[in-house]
C-alpha cells in the first residue's frame, strides 16, 4: 500500500485486508506487552495543521505499538503559522527522511497534493482533509460494525446487507463521506437521515437512500445507527432553527433509544455533544461502542501504518492515486 487517503477508491478486497490485518493487531494488544517490533527504524510523522486530540494520540500510539519512532508537528505556533507553505514544510519532512506522514488539514485535498506532489517520498495517510474524508475513521467503524455483528468469525467477512442509519450534520461530516463510501464497497445499505439543511445538495451519485424523518428510518430497522456530531464550528448560518428543535427531531434521546430494534448497535465518532445529538442514555448504554470505537482505532491505525510501510513501498499502488 503506497497511501491511504480516501475509502472512495479502496475496493473491497483492499479494504477488507486492512480489517483483517487489524484483528491481528488487535490480538496483540490483549498481550501484557503490547510492542511490536515491525517498525523499528521508522520514522512516522504526524502533521496536524488542524487540532485533534483523539485522533492524533491514536496514530501517536499505534506508531509507538509498531516500535517506530514518532515526531509530533502542530501548526500551531510553528513555521507554519508563520507563512510556510505546506510545501517547504513537506521538503523540510523529506530532508528529515520521514518514512509516513500522517496529515490532518483544513483544505480537502491537502494529503492528495502531498502524496502526488513529488515533495516528499514518505508514505502519506489522509487523517482528516477538510470536508472531504477520514478514511481511518470509517475504517474502524466498519471494523466495530464487524466485530459487533459477527463477533469471532469476522475475519475475511464484508458487511452485506448489513443495514446503517448515518444522521446527523452530513453537510460537514468527513466521516460520513468515508463511512458512506467504504460501507458502500462491503455491501452495507446505508441511509442518510438529517434536515435538508445538513446534507450536500446533491447525493445523486452516492450509494445512499436518504430520509428526513429519523423515527421512520428506525422503525423500518437498522442494524447500526451512527450519530454524527454537530459542528458547530463550521457553521456560519442557521441550519436548524434550534438546538431543542433539532435534539427533538433528529436526536438519538432517551425515549428514541429505547425503541430501537434488538440487536441495533450506537455508533459515535466523538467528540459527543451529550443532549444535542445523543443522549447519556444512548451513549452509556451496552449498545454504544463509543469507547470500543477508540480502542479498535489504534489497532485500524497500526494496521494501516504496518501495510504502508513493512514492505518495499513503491512497488504496490494499491490505494487513491486515481479517480479524481
Amino acid at each position: 500500500m503506497r497511501h491511504l487517503l480516501d475509502t472512495r477508491t479502496l475496493s473491497r478486497e483492499e479494504a477488507i485486508r486492512i480489517l483483517d490485518v487489524a484483528e491481528d493487531m488487535a490480538d496483540t494488544q490483549s498481550r501484557e506487552v503490547k510492542k511490536l517490533p515491525t517498525l523499528r527504524g521508522k520514522t512516522v510523522v504526524n502533521l496536524f495543521f488542524e487540532d485533534s486530540t483523539r485522533t492524533r494520540i491514536s496514530f501517536e500510539a499505534a506508531a509507538k505499538r509498531l516500535s517506530a519512532d514518532v515526531i509530533n508537528f502542530s501548526a500551531k505556533g510553528s513555521s507554519v503559522s508563520k507563512g510556510e507553505s505546506l510545501q517547504d514544510t513537506a521538503q523540510t519532512l523529506q530532508a528529515m527522511a520521514a518514512d509516513a506522514v500522517v496529515i490532518r488539514h483544513g483544505a480537502s485535498g491537502a494529503p492528495h497534493t502531498l502524496a502526488t506532489s513529488g515533495w516528499i517520498s514518505a508514505g502519506v495517510v489522509n487523517a482528516g482533509d477538510g470536508t472531504h474524508e477520514h478514511p481511518t475513521q470509517a475504517l474502524l467503524d466498519a471494523f466495530t460494525m464487524r466485530r459487533r455483528l459477527h463477533g469471532a468469525a469476522s475475519r475475511g467477512r464484508d458487511l452485506d446487507g448489513v443495514r446503517v442509519a448515518i444522521i446527523g450534520d452530513v453537510l460537514h461530516s468527513r466521516v460520513a463521506r468515508s463511512n458512506v463510501w467504504l460501507l458502500a464497497t462491503l455491501g452495507a445499505q446505508v441511509t442518510l437521515v438529517a434536515p435538508p439543511t445538513l446534507l450536500p445538495q446533491d447525493l445523486s451519485a452516492w450509494p445512499v437512500d436518504v430520509s428526513y424523518d429519523l423515527d421512520d428510518t428506525l422503525a423500518a430497522g437498522q442494524d447500526a445507527v451512527m450519530v454524527l456530531r454537530i459542528q458547530l464550528e463550521r457553521m456560519n448560518a442557521s441550519f436548524f432553527p434550534s438546538e431543542r428543535e433539532y435534539s427533538r427531531r433528529w436526536g438519538l434521546g432517551r425515549e428514541r433509544f429505547a425503541r430501537l430494534s434488538g440487536g441495533t448497535i450506537v455508533m459515535h465518532p466523538g467528540p459527543m455533544n451529550r443532549g444535542l445529538e445523543i443522549s447519556p442514555a444512548a451513549a452509556d448504554s451496552g449498545r454504544s461502542t463509543v469507547l470500543e470505537q477508540v480502542t479498535n482505532g489504534v489497532s485500524v491505525r497500526m494496521a494501516a501504518l504496518y501495510l504502508l510501510l513493512s514492505g518495499e513501498r513503491g512497488t504496490d499502488q494499491t490505494t487513491n492515486e486515481e479517480g479524481r
